[in-house]
């Protein structure tokens, strides 16, 4: 089998920073994680405090916690550095090598969509985000991992696309209409529901916005380990 990770993400319209951070690190004991937090508000302070909660995430994970764990330390940390008056939403995805299963951890009301062999599923479960209170404890769920899976998690500004205008975005119905004549990679639909969002938005975002893609393929090719990023800068 074969992971595959992609990312999509934009600022808020007019903002010139994003809100919303997205980092990956390599587990000790085998696999990948990905950590997705989107701090209150949008702007500069947004900023500091998606990072601080990743950071804590990203260090605690590096170092063997548990997913459920760390997040509980971030909430903690967040809550102690902010009195309790600010908060961030999370989300981690965490390729087990041990175990051969993929771990959803979620401080995120938005829901997570999980597509397996074509067939799309959610996880709605309602859940707190971090910062706001002691001991928050996030949403676990824990699958096989198999060929064919794919798990797409992303912040409000999806949520919130096209509610300016009175036409939210249906972000199953979009993910159906991709998957109906083909299998798209990972990037390819990350891509494909930001630009939906952005089109609702009529191109001014009304929130920072991203995307999260984590998708399990069939091996083919090589054993190297590869990752591509691509950063616009003004």
């Amino acid at each position: 089998m074969e992971i595959r990770i992609a990312v999509a993400k934009i600022n808020k319209y007019a903002s010139s920073e994003s809100g919303d951070t997205v980092e990956t690190v390599e587990r000790p004991n085998g696999g990948v994680s990905v950590v997705m937090a989107d701090g209150q508000s949008s702007g500069k302070g947004a900023k500091q405090v998606s990072c601080l909660v990743v950071r804590k995430v990203i260090g605690l994970l590096s170092e063997g916690v548990r997913d459920g764990a760390a997040a509980r330390a971030a909430s903690d940390s967040l809550f102690t550095e902010k009195k309790g008056k600010v908060s961030a939403t999370l989300n981690i995805l965490s390729v087990d090598a041990q175990t051969g299963t993929l771990v959803i951890t979620r401080n995120n009301p938005a829901p997570v969509l999980i597509v397996d062999s074509g067939n799309i599923r959610t996880l709605v479960e309602d859940c707190k985000p971090i910062g706001l209170y002691r001991d928050t404890r996030p949403l676990i769920n824990e699958i096989p991992l198999e060929p064919g899976l794919a798990v797409i998690i992303f912040t409000d500004g999806i949520v919130h696309a096209g509610t300016r205008d009175g036409e939210a975005m249906d972000v199953i119905t979009c993910l159906q209409a991709m998957l109906e004549d083909e299998e798209p990679p990972a990037q390819e639909i990350a891509d494909m529901l930001l630009q939906h969002a952005i089109q609702l938005d009529q191109g001014r975002p009304v929130d920072d916005i991203s995307v999260v893609v984590l998708q399990v393929t069939s091996r083919e090719g090589d054993l190297i380990r590869r990752m591509s990023v691509q950063l616009p800068l003004p």
